[in-house]
């Protein structure tokens, strides 16, 4: 489950979309221009379970979310779904790590507070006799030229 955003935890003017999320029912989500720089040093960690349900955050997973640590931990990965990030994207990350490979890229998230930060994303399937039982995903500060080139690229895909 995965609930709409509220406009009373969005800081600045912002824009309305429902989002149609794989497996999960549409959210209603709020989104500004206000964007939070990656912290020079931090990686970003998580894990889910097969299916994207969060399972642990690190602290800068928290601070950079602005989400709280149980409202993270249960929620889909896709709680920090950008409207601005193309589905073909989270295709390719799945279709990936479901056959049990390494997946990179550079992605868009969305704060709690209606901001959003870039990432360059890593996630690795977590193997147990030889079944795939979760992913980890470390994410650092992306530069500021591939930024770029996605921002342009990713806009054609829609």
């Amino acid at each position: 489950m995965i609930a709409d955003m509220r406009v009373e935890d969005i800081v600045g003017t912002y824009q309305e979309t429902t989002l149609i999320l794989h497996n999960l029912a549409p959210r209603k989500v709020f989104f500004t221009q206000l964007q939070t720089p990656y912290p020079e040093g931090k990686l970003i960690v998580s894990t889910t379970d097969t299916e994207g349900i969060i399972t642990h955050v690190n602290q800068a997973f928290i601070d950079m979310s602005a989400y709280t640590k149980a409202e993270l931990v249960g929620s889909p990965h896709a709680i920090l779904r950008h409207p601005e990030m193309p589905s073909a994207a989270f295709k390719d990350l799945w279709d990936t790590v479901k056959r049990g490979q390494k997946w990179q890229g550079i992605v868009k998230n969305l704060r709690k507070d209606g901001g959003y930060y870039w990432v360059k994303a890593t996630v690795i399937p977590n193997i147990r006799k030889g079944q795939v039982v979760g992913y980890t995903s470390v994410r650092r500060k992306p530069s500021d030229v591939i930024v770029d080139k996605c921002i342009e690229l990713y806009s054609t895909l829609f």
